[in-house]
């Protein structure tokens, strides 16, 4: 074998490696088993919570293994494919097989960062918060396509998307949005995006058309889960009910239903503008305790709160990416290094090179060079 494909097949098995660390593949047949005994239980769905994430719970540990079982088949297949063709001197089976075990490394690094997503809330849903930086039109303009670039990253990895509150630019854009994102590790990938994004284009507002800086923030919250209390003293909130002032069209309503929660020890203001006033109250409920949790999981980290001081306005020295349309193209992560010039690409939802250069620096306390030699 070539030492371009021992290379590859050492990289695999590093990534499985860590693949089996993680999901402690020497009891993992035997929690399934017991999940499987459990879903028998005529009773389970008597308490249709914890039904659902018990189902969960078994889908995501039936999954993981499967992809273990199928990622090491395949490195042995080809490793005998490419053994076969070099004692037959079949040039064409050597390189079929070489090629396939270079796609499954960067199948096998992907499952290895997605298991690395081991933080307490990471496989939970998330809340993405979009607000637009100082700059009016310019700033709120930056915020509805950022919005767009989520919900289109987010659509294309299957995830729901759900809009739960919006506040409409006086001429154009979106002063504020929020939505809930639900599906499994949500949080896990979306956490890396909080801070401030900065925009360079030519204004399309702009008469003289001048080259413009805008900012805009994003920030990510997990979703509670139900069998985590969270205690919210009524004194501390105050509850008031307003117009929405969204721009309209059939995310937004303009009904006086819309409701803002303030928790005053904090300073943390939620709002939902649904139909429903009852329905938005429960809804933004649960969107003040994901951000007291939120609020929780970074005292537990030092990094996590040192990122959450830092994090001022939505101006310069605060960005973590920027986004340049004018003179040149290039979108590049503060933080990782990471560019690219596909610019189109990336506003359109291409994220997960920067979401797992992210994540590959520092997961869960560790570095993945750490995280790999736990191993």
């Amino acid at each position: 074998m070539r030492a371009e494909a021992q290379n590859t097949v050492a990289e695999i098995r590093k990534s499985l490696k860590l693949l089996a660390q993680r999901l402690d593949w020497e009891t993992a047949t035997h929690r399934l088993e017991e999940f499987d005994a459990m879903t028998e239980d005529p009773n389970l769905w008597n308490d249709p919570e914890r039904a659902q994430k018990l189902m969960r719970d078994r889908q995501a540990l039936s999954d993981a293994i499967e992809t273990y079982r199928t990622i090491s088949r395949e490195l042995e297949d080809n490793i005998e494919l490419i053994e076969l063709g070099e004692a037959e001197g079949d040039k064409e089976v050597v390189t079929e097989a070489e090629a396939a075990l270079k796609a499954l490394r960067e199948r096998a690094a992907q499952k290895e960062l997605e298991a690395l997503l081991d933080g307490e809330a990471d496989a939970n849903d998330t809340f993405l918060e979009i607000n637009a930086g100082a700059g009016g039109t310019e700033s709120c303009d930056w915020a509805s396509m950022l919005a767009r670039m989520y919900v289109r990253w987010a659509e294309a990895h299957g995830y729901e998307v759900e809009l739960q509150s919006e506040n409409g630019g006086e001429e154009a854009g979106i002063k504020s949005a929020t939505y809930k994102i639900s599906g499994r590790n949500a949080y896990g990938w979306l956490k890396s995006e909080s801070g401030v994004h900065r925009l360079v284009r030519i204004s399309p507002y702009d008469s003289a058309a001048r080259r413009h800086t805008s900012f805009s923030s994003v920030w990510v919250y997990p979703v509670v889960d139900d069998n985590i209390e969270i205690e919210v003293n009524p004194s501390d909130i105050r509850v008031d009910t307003y117009r929405s002032s969204g721009a309209g069209g059939q995310h937004v309503n303009t009904t006086d239903s819309a409701v803002r929660i303030t928790h005053i020890p904090t300073g943390i203001v939620v709002t939902s503008s649904e139909k429903s006033q009852h329905q938005n109250r429960d809804i933004a409920m649960k969107a003040l305790k994901s951000r007291l949790y939120q609020l929780e999981l970074d005292r537990r980290n030092a990094d996590i709160q040192a990122q959450h001081d830092a994090k001022g306005d939505a101006g310069w020295g605060n960005q973590i990416r920027s986004y340049v349309l004018q003179p040149y193209q290039m979108v590049k992560d503060l933080r990782t290094g990471v560019e690219t010039s596909d610019t189109a690409g990336v506003l359109d939802g291409d994220l997960d090179q920067f979401m797992a250069a992210t994540l590959a620096l520092k997961v869960a306390g560790k570095t993945r060079a750490e995280a790999q030699a736990e191993g």
